[in-house]
């Protein structure tokens, strides 16, 4: 199989030297990938808890380089990390993107407690927008909150290393997860919060936990991800039929279309975030129509029944060389049935494994099982 082409976001070594420098106080200065920590995720359809399940399915085929083409929360390209391979991280998703390059393209760089607390403070020389105090009153946090990630986003942006804003840049997404009833932006619902009813869901304490003291703590979350696996390793923000060089394993994990035809919209789940990753750019992507201020929908045949079985033949037809891993649920549009069909075109080795029943955090379908189609 061909080679992965060796892209890495540069900086200095200097930067980077001052990086792992500063970070002594609560890193060692380098991290074994055993040693190594995964972050906890708040993702809906994180595969983080399948995937050692996910990982013997493959282990023993013959592979070095692997494409994560639908990349997510990044737990299965940081799996394959941990096992030595090169791993091309990728993800349409620009705030995805930025985690990515955090955790899976980053070996070395990390976040110091000093460099987070400097990010939580308002700087003399810069010049603050009030974009999301403006924006998004009563819709998602206070007004004293939206003014923190104003403040904020504006001083991420000013670290010029890829790396770094990662780091930084996935720490206030957790916090924003974190703070969020479902941990999502799908509807106008500060509210529930603040409501005096008995909850059947939710960490109220967690919701009301200031954004100073979560942003900390998940910068010590993504510097024990942080290690080095002696591969180049890099993140991408394309379509998945766009991702350049060949790979000796793909990995796919599409977003899921259940059998009512309504596909899960991950644009719609996490659009605020994606916001914050576009700051500069958010107002003229704003759907003004909606209550929750989304940004404008985008065609997407992954969430399309009608184009779903096109794109997996194209998708499919465009890594034919590779080994196919496909992640994928029982209960899906297309079937199973039908999906194998479309593999067969393909591949013409396929071998199929059931995990069994996993019920996802919000699903109300408990009868679903999770299936693996691996094609050579």
């Amino acid at each position: 199989m061909g080679e992965s082409p060796a892209v890495r976001p540069s900086e200095s070594d200097k930067e980077r030297e001052q990086a792992v420098g500063h970070s002594k106080a609560i890193q060692p200065s380098f991290l074994f990938p055993e040693a190594a920590r995964f972050p906890s995720t708040r993702y809906q359809g994180s595969k983080a808890k399948l995937i050692e399940w996910i990982w013997g399915q493959i282990a023993d085929l013959d592979f070095e380089t692997c494409l994560d083409a639908f990349g997510g929360t990044g737990s299965v390209a940081y799996r394959l990390k941990q096992a030595g391979k090169s791993v091309t991280y990728n993800d349409i998703l620009k705030f995805n993107y930025h985690i990515g390059e955090a955790l899976i393209a980053n070996s070395t760089v990390r976040l110091s407690l000093q460099d987070a607390q400097t990010l939580l403070h308002p700087h003399s020389h810069t010049q603050y927008s009030t974009f999301i105090q403006d924006n998004f009153h009563d819709i998602y946090f206070t007004d004293t909150e939206n003014a923190w990630l104003d403040q904020t986003i504006a001083n991420i942006g000013q670290l010029d290393a890829p790396y770094r804003f990662g780091l930084a840049f996935f720490a206030l997404c957790q916090a924003c997860i974190v703070k969020r009833p479902y941990n999502l932006f799908h509807r106008k619902n500060l509210y529930v919060r603040f409501a005096d009813v008995e909850r059947s869901f939710g960490n109220k304490a967690s919701w009301d936990r200031p954004f100073e003291e979560w942003f900390p703590i998940f910068v010590e979350e993504a510097n024990q991800a942080v290690f080095d696996n002696g591969q180049v390793n890099r993140a991408l923000n394309l379509d998945a039929l766009d991702v350049p060089g060949d790979y000796d394993l793909v990995y796919v994990d599409t977003p899921y279309i259940p059998k009512s035809g309504v596909g899960v919209d991950y644009l719609d789940f996490y659009h605020f975030l994606e916001g914050l990753a576009t700051y500069n750019e958010w107002e003229r992507h704003i759907d003004r129509k909606s209550k929750h201020l989304r940004i404008i929908p985008r065609p997407n045949e992954w969430t399309d029944k009608n184009q779903i079985c096109a794109a997996f033949n194209r998708l499919f037809d465009r890594y034919q060389n590779s080994i196919l891993v496909v992640s994928y649920r029982s209960d899906g549009i297309p079937s199973v049935e039908e999906l194998i069909g479309i593999f067969r075109r393909h591949k013409s080795r396929i071998r199929i494994e059931h995990y069994g029943q996993y019920k996802y955090a919000l699903s109300t379908n408990g009868n679903s099982e999770e299936v693996l189609l691996i094609g050579q």
